[in-house]
């Protein structure tokens, strides 16, 4: 039976990256040893990050892989959320063993509180891998909102007042939306249900099976179905105007989980967002689900501008960028040609890796400086050389100045957004920019440039903190002046499974 079920080096691969995070989890639980739970974490992110690129090698071959008889699918889309969620999940590991080891020197953080971040840490990733390998739309639902229960333990980890606060605030607002976005599943499940008798069958919530009836869906149940999964995985993805949790959970968590829940955890939830929008594109043409796209996100993008202007605390600010790059994503998918999907999926890697080096760095500087306060941090840039330098890189990338990686991907969103005649989205998009290009960049320069306090002691920390930025820095310059042949075919092949029933570019 073995034999049958573990015939492929796929499936091999598959329950290997699904189980390296529960075990390492189960280690740490058992060891509980400070040198070895952090070694014990990094290795195994190290090694989900090795199977994650062999799964993308057979992506690439294959173009899609179906295990255990369905139960598992993997396509191009599947593998951009694979290969985003290791490598952020590698170096949050590695970033972590300085950052949460001070704090422990620091007594901020005691053994078991540690021991609780890497038993979270691990089994975060762990919910978060299963999302993208799953075909059952209700297995990726639990997943999602797996992460969900994970995430909210790590973000109160300190027990403060505040982050109990933005928990509570987290897994209420989260839930509501994903119980909407359960309610939009189920009725996804009857029109494919109602259409070929497979109440009984368990392949009745497939996505692969969804997407080949769709043609045949009741379109006004497909309308309305559509706009609770967008309500309910928009929720969990941070669009406007569901994302109030988001500003005080990513801000409340410790740094390393802030990269991982702004860099890759609202990837999930858009990804979820995005198997839907296939099969309604399927059955009802892409026009109606493009135009809600659309309309949230240019309404994420006018309150990330004005939320941006008028932040005090560095880590909001990133978040609320969280919330801007989303409805850019949102944006340019809607604008429904190639162009502006490739250009979409471009973004989900190029937020996760830009947001992940300012969610270090900022973290590191507040560890410095002991505070989060933008006014009561400046001059990084004389205080900490290199982690100041990388500060101003990832500022510089986020707000799309050019040559870095996000400036392509947003001018390709932009290209797309003229070429489809979508004039007032596109102007409406410019407009927020240069504003939010305005405002993060005056925090940005007032904070590296500005004058530090006298008596702050000069150094960076150490370099298992200034590693993973050097490595994130690398590929924000790399990916803005070329884009390695491999993804490029990759991100080519999931903009082609997305891009049904719309214009071509």
């Amino acid at each position: 039976m073995l034999d049958t079920m573990f015939s492929s080096i796929e499936s091999v691969l598959v329950v290997s990256l699904l189980l390296t995070p529960v075990i390492s989890g189960l280690l740490v639980t058992l060891l509980k040893r400070k040198r070895i739970i952090e070694v014990t974490t990094v290795v195994s992110s190290f090694l989900i990050l090795i199977q994650g690129l062999f799964l993308l090698s057979s992506i690439l071959e294959k173009k899609s892989i179906s295990l255990f008889d369905g139960i598992f699918y993997l396509d191009s889309l599947s593998a951009i959320m694979i290969i985003t969620i290791s490598l952020v999940g590698f170096l949050s590991s590695l970033y972590s063993v300085n950052y949460m080891g001070i704090q422990y020197d620091k007594l901020i953080v005691d053994r078991q509180k540690l021991v609780r971040y890497y038993q979270g840490f691990n089994m975060f990733l762990f919910t978060m891998l299963l999302v993208p390998i799953s075909n059952n739309l209700g297995i990726m639902w639990i997943a999602i909102e797996a992460t969900t229960l994970v995430s909210v333990l790590l973000i109160m980890l300190y027990t403060k007042q505040g982050s109990i606060e933005a928990s509570w605030k987290y897994l209420l607002i989260s839930t509501v939306g994903l119980s909407l976005a359960l309610f939009g599943i189920i009725l996804f499940y009857y029109a494919n249900s109602v259409y070929d008798n497979s109440f009984n069958s368990i392949h009745g919530m497939d996505w692969t099976n969804m997407v080949e009836n769709a043609l045949q869906f009741d379109p006004n149940l497909v309308k309305f179905a559509f706009i609770f999964i967008l309500v309910g995985f928009g929720t969990k993805a941070g669009l406007a105007p569901m994302h109030t949790w988001l500003p005080d959970a990513h801000s409340e968590a410790p740094s390393p989980i802030s990269a991982l829940l702004s860099g890759v955890l609202l990837n999930c939830a858009f990804y979820g967002l995005l198997r839907f929008h296939i099969i309604s594109s399927h059955s009802i043409g892409s026009g109606f689900s493009n135009t809600l796209l659309i309309i949230l996100g240019i309404i994420s993008l006018g309150i990330a501008a004005a939320s941006i202007y008028f932040q005090k605390d560095v880590k909001r600010m990133l978040a609320f960028s969280s919330v801007e790059h989303m409805g850019i994503i949102s944006v340019s998918m809607g604008f429904g040609v190639f162009l502006g999907i490739y250009g979409a999926l471009l973004h989900v890697i190029n937020h996760a890796v830009v947001k992940s080096l300012l969610f270090f760095s900022s973290g590191s500087i507040s560890q410095k400086y002991q505070t989060k306060s933008i006014t009561d941090t400046s001059g990084i840039i004389k205080t900490m050389p290199i982690t100041g330098f990388m500060f101003l890189i990832g500022g510089l990338a986020i707000i799309g100045m050019p040559p870095f990686n996000i400036f392509m991907s947003e001018f390709l969103m932009l290209s797309s957004g003229f070429s489809s005649e979508n004039f007032l989205a596109s102007a409406l998009v410019i407009l927020f920019l240069v504003i939010i290009f305005a405002s993060f960049g005056k925090h940005l320069l007032h904070m590296v440039f500005g004058n530090p306090k006298s008596e702050m002691e000069k150094g960076d920390f150490g370099k298992l903190s200034i590693l993973p930025m050097v490595i994130l820095g690398s590929v924000i310059f790399i990916m803005g002046i070329y884009v390695p042949e491999p993804l490029q075919t990759l991100i080519e092949d999931a903009s082609k499974i997305i891009l049904v029933g719309g214009a071509n570019s």
